[in-house]
């Protein structure tokens, strides 16, 4: 299992990543603005449930993984830091995409919100790579790194639900406080993409 210095650079970072506005804030925020808080907040629900269905596609991957080669698992944590700096400077170039979502509503999809929400979470391709690039480097690779991946990504999602739902809750008056300085939703992403090109930077560094 993890040890107490990676849980704790686990969760540090997981807050990170979690709080640069991404698929399931921009998902959050446009459900919150256009059917309401309830609808979103179910939403939330679907969503995580969505990622956590991917988190055990990707346990089972990277178990598989470690069984057959102690080299191909070094090399995708290596692919994986690579890929959290690419994500760092897609923030920054992309910092606009937040503001445009609470400027403008995203059109209503029919359906259950949980349904709606799970589909959003489990169908989405960056996610997938996500997990394949962030959770490993925080696994005992001499540990059972199926379970140890299960383990952090359900952490992760119970993160990413409460953060969301803080989003939905928060919405309504997020707006108006945004509205009057919608710079500040751009200075927001392109901090976070900072911060993560300097997390990709230690990742490469550490064994």
């Amino acid at each position: 299992m993890p040890s107490s210095s990676q849980w704790i650079a686990f969760l540090v970072a997981s807050i990170l990543f979690i709080q640069v506005p991404g698929p399931s804030l921009l998902f959050t925020i446009g459900r919150a603005l256009t059917v309401g808080r309830r609808e979103a907040l179910l939403s939330v629900v679907g969503n995580a449930l969505g990622l956590l269905a991917q988190v055990a596609l990707v346990a089972v991957g990277l178990g598989a993984v470690v069984a057959a080669s102690a080299t191909a698992y070094t090399v995708v944590k290596l692919l994986g830091a690579a890929y959290v700096i690419w994500l760092g400077v897609q923030a920054i170039r992309h910092r606009s995409d937040a503001r445009v979502a609470m400027a403008t509503a995203a059109p209503v999809r029919r359906g259950h919100p949980v349904r709606i929400g799970f589909t959003v979470g489990a169908t989405n391709p960056k996610t997938i790579v996500f997990f394949v690039a962030f959770l490993p480097q925080f696994a005992d690779p001499g540990g059972a790194i199926a379970a140890q991946t299960m383990l952090l990504g359900l952490v992760f999602g119970v993160m990413a639900a409460a953060s969301d739902s803080v989003w939905a809750l928060a919405a309504g008056a997020a707006r108006t406080w945004f509205a009057r300085r919608p710079t500040r939703l751009d200075a927001l992403s392109a901090t976070g993409g900072t911060m993560m090109i300097g997390l990709g930077a230690t990742m490469l560094t550490v064994d």
